[in-house]
């Protein structure tokens, strides 16, 4: 009893912690992304085209320009991660990768947590190209508000990964994913869009990021909601 005891004692002991279960899931996304780099060529090239086409379609002069980029950074980034998380999961569904993960000793809010994070990390990199292309197409001066979009970035962004990884759970198994994400996730990431839109657009307007403290409270409320359930709910969605 005491070696069988000693024996489980040094498992338990030399078992990854749920941190490092989290860590070791996005950093093997981010192996392959490296390797392939589709999920981020994919959705940055897709973003990048919604900017040039919108200044193209939208823009008339310096009058327009806090309206329309300001929304046109937000529905780049927004259509982005649907892409994004469509060839995050579509690599777990391959070869029954995803199975594999749930036999393991995984914890599922690990699982969710990794993925979010690789996520997150790939949004972080497309708002990297966005905003400055925003910027130059829509003649906007990012040493004036380049600090305060990205703290609305930095804000809002997290909260965008974890709805987006959350829900994308739902769609692993389902045929027709794509339209199901885009029909369930909108809608629910509609809250941290408007708020962020509306931010930026209150600063291209001249507003200080002291006066945008409202906007930016209410986005970091859903990104809490958004972790939380992520992290409490992601193993029934993922299993049910």
């Amino acid at each position: 009893m005491s070696d069988g005891g000693a024996a489980d004692f040094g498992l338990d002991r030399n078992r990854p912690s749920w941190l490092s279960y989290a860590l070791i899931l996005f950093q093997k996304d981010l192996r392959i992304e490296l390797r392939s780099g589709e999920a981020l060529v994919t959705s940055g090239f897709f973003a990048v085209v919604v900017v040039i086409l919108s200044s193209l379609s939208f823009y008339a002069g310096a009058e327009t320009r806090r309206q329309v980029a300001s929304g046109v950074v937000w529905l780049a980034i927004a259509f982005a991660s649907v892409l994004a998380l469509g060839r995050l999961w579509q690599r777990e569904r391959d070869d029954g990768a995803l199975e594999g993960v749930l036999l393991s000793p995984v914890p599922r809010s690990a699982l969710f947590a990794g993925k979010a994070l690789g996520l997150l990390t790939f949004l972080f990199l497309i708002e990297a190209v966005v905003i400055p292309l925003t910027a130059v197409l829509f003649s906007l001066d990012l040493g004036a508000f380049g600090l305060g979009l990205f703290v609305i970035a930095v804000t809002a962004t997290p909260g965008l990964a974890a709805a987006s990884t959350l829900f994308g759970a739902m769609t692993a198994r389902t045929r027709a994913r794509d339209l199901v994400l885009a029909i369930v996730l909108f809608p629910l990431l509609s809250p941290t869009l408007l708020a962020a839109t509306v931010a930026t657009r209150e600063l291209l307007g001249g507003s200080s990021l002291h006066e945008l403290g409202d906007y930016l409270k209410i986005i970091g409320v859903f990104d809490v909601a958004f972790a939380a359930g992520g992290l409490g709910l992601f193993e029934t969605l993922l299993d049910g």
